[in-house]
């Protein structure tokens, strides 16, 4: 007899950061295996109409305005997904955004506005959905971490601080839900093209890439794409209970050699 009842067949999702990027990606591929999906973020817009290609598709979407800063908006949110879908079974909390500057000279109101949104939103999200996945003994918590989390990158702003927050808080709920049925995870992306920080000028993006290079984080140019990250995802929520994948680090693979190189290298 197996130790634990498999997952049901039918897992509402929430995402929060569904607007692009990550969570965008999540939406599709988790919708894809046949999860009902719950888009948030503040671009409500971008998440109607990714709910309705989903929907065009043969899936199952809810989208509306979600706002992680605030505990009412969270609140709301999952009140109407839930009726909408279903008791929430899986969470991908991935909202968050980057704003690029040095630690000291960055306002302090921008500084702890990023915190508030990686970190202080995962909890909110944790305090709202994960009482009912305990009552159900069953659920996934999923965070979407960083590799800065261990390997901070000058001129980073608050996101070095906010992803070693996010993945700390993940990691304590794995212990004090243990025995609980309900599984909080972290799927940690290496360099990944989002739109993330995608507005700052090449004034402040060129010297920041360069630090980047001289402390040994640019070994190559190749990046992930937000598709490798849903797949990530896709395989720490599917994973059978019973065994829990708790942190799973998702790196670009570097361009391939040329051939007569490996072969000149390897005769000398």
């Amino acid at each position: 007899m197996p130790r634990f009842a498999p997952h049901p067949a039918r897992r509402p999702v929430l995402i929060a950061g569904a607007s692009s990027g990550i969570g965008a990606a999540t939406a599709v591929a988790l919708a894809e295996l046949g999860h009902p999906v719950a888009l948030g973020a503040r671009r409500v817009e971008i998440c109607e109409t990714l709910a309705e290609k989903i929907r065009a598709d043969g899936g199952e979407a809810f989208a509306a305005r979600l706002d992680v800063a605030d505990t009412a908006s969270v609140d709301e949110f999952v009140t109407a997904a839930e009726a909408a879908l279903g008791p929430i079974e899986i969470v991908v909390s991935g909202a968050g955004d980057l704003e690029f500057g040095q630690g000291w000279t960055m306002h302090p109101d921008v500084f702890e506005s990023q915190l508030r949104v990686h970190l202080v939103g995962a909890q909110r999200l944790a305090h709202r959905v994960i009482p009912g996945m305990i009552d159900r003994q069953r659920g996934d918590f999923v965070v979407i971490g960083s590799d800065c989390a261990d390997r901070p990158r000058p001129g980073a702003g608050a996101y070095n601080a906010a992803k070693v927050g996010v993945e700390a808080f993940a990691t304590q709920l794995r212990m004090e839900l243990e025995g609980t049925g309900v599984r909080s995870s972290i799927v940690r992306p290496g360099q990944t093209l989002t739109g993330m920080g995608m507005q700052s000028t090449p004034e402040v993006v060129g010297p920041l890439l360069e630090s980047w290079v001289k402390f040994g984080f640019a070994r190559h140019p190749y990046m992930l794409r937000p598709a490798d990250l849903a797949a990530a995802v896709a395989a720490v929520v599917s994973t059978p209970r019973g065994a829990h994948l708790v942190l799973v680090e998702v790196q670009p693979e570097a361009p391939l050699r040329e051939a007569q190189q490996d072969k000149q290298s390897g005769g000398s």
